[in-house]
């Protein structure tokens, strides 16, 4: 992974950490729970509203 992409990955949540969490928190993180958090955060972003993935749902 991009050095220098983590290390602004890092920066971004340390300034504005995610609900839950502290600037501390994210700055002991490592490099893979970072990405995993990323993830974990921005995997709706590229659904669009008519794209549902597979799978149930009640609605």
């Amino acid at each position: 992974m991009d050095s220098e992409f983590l290390r602004e990955l890092r920066q971004k949540y340390i300034q504005n950490p995610p609900e839950g969490m502290t600037a501390k928190l994210v700055q002991n993180m490592s490099d893979s729970d970072l990405l995993d958090m990323h993830d974990f955060l921005t995997e709706d972003d590229n659904l669009d509203d008519n794209d549902l993935e597979e799978g149930f749902y009640i609605f």
